[in-house]
């Protein structure tokens, strides 16, 4: 698999988004879980009446996140067989990508020049 080859490229805009929202959506779970831990730790009733505003706001993000994610049919909730399709699918490109060649095993730079840094000005005087 070429990672230049322009064939590679074909739906990876869509991919890209539905892991970016993925993405998302797990660090909206956690920003939650963060809230409720901080509000079960706080004292003070003015940081609880802010820690509850946010964690409000903290679930209907993720909320809207995953509608958003169910109505482009990125993510199955209700559909176990069609997530754990859609996670294979997504298992098995990381493989493929990981497996791409992007960069040259020699990474030598010795050898592309056509003389040494600062030759100009006598090289070992620099």
């Amino acid at each position: 698999m070429d990672a230049l080859d322009p064939a590679n490229a074909l739906h990876m805009p869509e991919m890209a988004d539905m892991t970016f929202a993925m993405d998302f959506l797990i660090r909206a779970k956690e920003g939650v879980r963060n809230i409720a831990i901080a509000l079960t730790e706080t004292v003070s009733a003015d940081a609880r009446a802010v820690l509850k505003q946010q964690l409000h706001q903290g679930i209907e993000l993720h909320q809207e996140i995953s509608e958003l994610m169910i109505r482009k049919k990125w993510f199955h909730p209700y559909e176990l067989q069609e997530q754990y399709q859609l996670d294979q699918l997504s298992a098995n490109q990381t493989v493929e990508i990981a497996k791409q060649q992007i960069f040259p095993d020699d990474t030598r730079r010795k050898g592309l020049f056509d003389r040494t840094p600062d030759e100009h000005i006598g090289g070992d005087k620099a």
